[in-house]
């Protein structure tokens, strides 16, 4: 199996988290994968890795922009294995055509910006809410073996609508198993918070204030975040594939950073200046939430938030450890830290 990352001692600066190398082989090897949101950060590094490490059949790419399909198309050299749907998830019959003959689907796609959310609330509903029940019966009808849907730190105790519409989609597809009963189709959820890379990252914004001599904005000085970064993302999600029985909501066991270390380690020295926390953002992220820890397993790299209800015949819950009462996986009160030299390191590396 791969692993994500492993945990070892270092003699300055404790427990590290250091990222995995190497793979094994996988049940998506050879196989025919759809990503929906298939242009966005995720869907590109996912592809990426798919095509220089699992030797697919074809990936289809379905989204809704077509000059980022044609973007990537470019970027990927027109690769005869990739296929290019444009569509929107909002659109069943059209999701359905694009899985026939499909084993696997990476379920990317997402309206996302908390903000935009509270004013569009509703355009929410139907993305992230419907086109993800969308997802689940085209899967069922077209005979897909397994789905990985990608879920947010901001689904756990959600504080603005985005992470509610977000919520209800994990919800929907651990209880997907229930209405795929009679089928083969197998449905789970990763779950993990920001991704340093991806678009949208706050690095290249910091980055770019910092270049032209401007103070960098911090919301507050005591905000912590996971640290994930897009090559760990998709790793995690490939072992997914292979370890998901249909249920579990898998979370990567990672580290987490202040948001000042992260600000030194981006542009040294720089003036700062905090602007308050905008509206529906939370000073920490939470990946699990105390109620949901009851029914939680710690695996070597990753824990495993089992459904409420497994009604649907073959699910076995894997070994693991049972987390301590109160328990509760927040930023701040994480084991694992990583100092901005090591931050530093990371980006450099990703550079």
């Amino acid at each position: 199996m791969r692993a994500l990352g492993i945990l070892v001692e270092a003699p300055d600066t404790g427990v590290q988290w250091v990222p995995a190398g190497g793979c094994d082989l996988s049940i998506l090897e050879g196989s025919s994968i759809l990503i929906t949101g298939g242009t966005g950060s995720f869907g590109k590094a996912f592809i990426r890795y798919a095509l220089d490490n699992l030797n697919p059949q074809r990936i289809v790419v379905f989204s809704r922009d077509e000059l980022k399909q044609y973007e990537a198309r470019l970027l990927f050299d027109n690769d005869e294995r990739l296929r290019w749907f444009i569509g929107d998830i909002r659109d069943q019959h059209r999701l359905t055509r694009a899985m026939h003959n499909v084993d696997y689907v990476v379920h990317a796609a997402a309206l996302k910006q908390v903000d935009t959310a509270e004013y569009n609330p509703f355009e929410y509903v139907q993305t992230n809410i419907i086109g993800s029940q969308n997802v689940v019966e085209a899967a069922i009808d077209t005979g897909v073996k397994r789905i990985v849907a990608l879920s947010t730190d901001k689904a756990s105790s959600p504080l603005n609508l985005y992470g509610a519409t977000k919520l209800a989609a994990d919800k929907l597809f651990q209880s997907a198993n229930h209405y795929a009963a009679g089928y083969d189709t197998r449905f789970s959820v990763v779950r993990y918070g920001n991704v340093m890379g991806s678009r949208g990252s706050v690095v290249p914004f910091f980055r770019k204030l910092a270049a032209e001599g401007k103070s960098l904005p911090i919301t507050d000085t005591r905000m912590t975040r996971f640290w994930i970064t897009l090559p760990q993302a998709v790793r995690f999600v490939v072992d997914s594939f292979d370890q998901m029985k249909g249920g579990e909501l898998y979370v990567p066991r990672i580290p987490s950073m202040k948001i000042v270390d992260l600000v030194e380690a981006v542009a040294p020295g720089s003036e700062t200046h905090e602007v308050g926390i905008r509206p529906g953002e939370k000073l920490h992220e939470e990946m699990i939430s105390e109620d949901d820890s009851r029914r939680t397993l710690l695996l070597t790299d990753r824990y495993v938030v089992l459904p409420t209800i497994a009604d649907w015949g073959d699910f076995v819950a894997p070994e693991g450890e049972s987390l301590p009462d109160g328990f509760a996986y927040r930023s701040n009160t994480n084991d694992l830290w990583l100092s901005s030299t090591q931050i530093r390191q990371i980006l450099e590396e990703l550079d």
